[in-house]
């Protein structure tokens, strides 16, 4: 049922159809008339019908103009190549529009009256749908986040609350235990204050009974005094001398809690800036492993290099390796990337370890002057002065943290990704310098790499 009009395959044929219904339909007597409002339709057939519809559709382009503004005739066509509203004329033969696909005017406006209706229906739904979404969906959830909100803050209170009701009891156990060793330590010394008085006491009784014997008695009574003169002195010969005692001093054992260093461990780390930035001297470095460029990454290698073992500084035998860093006092911590190595050690040692020979006294973990977290494939263990602890890991850490604090003697191996606290080691005698160190052991299978 269109009545669109192509003039493109033959121009005889454009002209006769599209001009034959509108021509005769304005004639010349419209023109007076339409061009002030609506175009009543003073002429007759079918032009009133185009004239009144565009007059009342105010948002049409040709609204202001119902006239063709050239030949001054109805624009009751609709040249779609243009786009735009035309008279007969213009689209009857020889017109401008006269090989353009034209159609009746009220037709296309009917067509677009048809799509804003389904637009409006469209946009009817939509408004519907997103309504709806505000109030059923958003509503709802709303009220489940606030409803995970309140459940999330009664975790949080809960946990916290435990935590802190276990800091509390194990902070009055720890105060209750320090008071004890106190005084059990004040006891001791009270204790043995009294039985030295007392052994002064006669030292000083038996030294002035001898003192007078010494001044007041002649040889004859010296010599009738002779037996109890010996058990004077034999009596003063069992008074022993004072020897040390670890029952006269503090012990410091009483204050390890294991959930005191865990959290002292975990706050630590959260609160840390920064890891400090720890270079490999060369200097030290054994002759199985190769120092990068960088001073970053060591990477074992089973035929020895040839380097001049001649400095004391150098590991002559065994794959070890310390940093430049030498950390004396407060906390420090610091990171070795383990990814590609499955046979390693980091951790610790003292400037007093050995470097020259093939004895345990040289090998990291296995003298007094090192601590270390080592692996062999998916064993795990620190070791110590030759004492090997099993460590229980999950998994096997991709990165190796440490945390040495120098005040406190406690040397701590977590995973940095996660923050897991993989193994604490108290030691009094970390007070003294200590430079990070590595070793590489030659693995089953593949390269080892420790990389700082």
């Amino acid at each position: 049922m269109s009545s669109d009009v192509s003039g493109t395959e033959s121009g005889s044929e454009s002209g006769p159809e599209s001009v034959p219904e509108p021509v005769p339909e304005p004639g010349p007597e419209p023109e007076s008339e339409p061009g002030p409002g609506p175009a009543p339709g003073p002429g007759p057939g079918p032009a009133p019908g185009p004239g009144p519809g565009l007059g009342r559709e105010p948002g049409q382009r040709y609204q202001p103009c119902q006239l063709c503004p050239e030949h001054g005739k109805p624009l009751s066509w609709f040249c779609l190549s243009e786009r735009r509203p035309v008279c007969a004329t213009c689209a009857g033969f020889g017109g401008r529009c006269h090989r353009h696909r034209i159609r009746r005017a009220e037709e296309h406006a009917e067509e677009l009256r048809n799509k804003i209706v389904d637009h409006c229906e469209k946009l009817q739904l939509q408004s519907a749908g997103i309504t709806k979404y505000v109030a059923e969906v958003l509503q709802g959830k709303n009220q489940k986040a606030m409803i995970m909100a309140n459940a999330t803050r009664e975790v949080i209170i809960q946990r916290l609350s435990l935590v802190r009701c276990l800091c509390e009891s194990e902070e009055q156990r720890l105060l209750e235990q320090v008071h004890s060793e106190e005084e059990r330590a004040h006891q001791c010394i009270l204790t043995q204050r009294a039985h030295w008085d007392d052994k002064l006491r006669k030292l000083d009784s038996l030294r002035t009974s001898m003192v007078d014997m010494l001044t007041h008695l002649n040889d004859l009574q010296l010599i009738q005094m002779e037996q109890e003169i010996l058990e004077r002195a034999e009596e003063a010969e069992g008074i022993l001398e004072p020897q040390e005692s670890e029952k006269l001093s503090f012990n410091e054992k009483c204050a390890w809690s294991p959930l005191l260093t865990q959290l002292w461990a975990t706050s630590v780390l959260g609160s840390l800036s920064g890891m400090e930035d720890v270079l490999i001297d060369e200097r030290t470095v054994g002759p199985l492993l190769n120092l990068s460029e960088d001073r970053k990454t060591l990477t074992f290698n089973a035929k020895k290099s040839k380097v001049c073992s001649d400095d004391p500084e150098r590991f002559d035998h065994w794959p070890n390796a310390l940093a430049v860093n030498a950390f004396q006092t407060g906390l420090h911590a610091w990171a070795v990337n383990v990814k590609h190595s499955c046979a390693y050690k980091v951790g610790v040692a003292s400037a007093q370890l050995p470097r020259k020979g093939s004895g345990s006294d040289c090998r990291l973990g296995h003298n007094a002057f090192s601590w270390v977290f080592s692996r062999y494939d998916q064993e795990f263990c620190f070791s110590h002065n030759g004492n090997h602890e099993p460590l229980a890991l999950l998994r096997c850490p991709t990165q190796l943290g440490l945390l040495l604090d120098l005040q406190a003697g406690e040397l701590i191996f977590y995973e940095p990704a996660s923050g897991t606290v993989l193994h604490i080691h108290p030691c009094q005698t970390l007070h003294a310098m200590q430079k990070p160190g590595l070793a590489l052991r030659p693995p089953r299978k593949g390269a080892g790499r420790a990389q700082l």
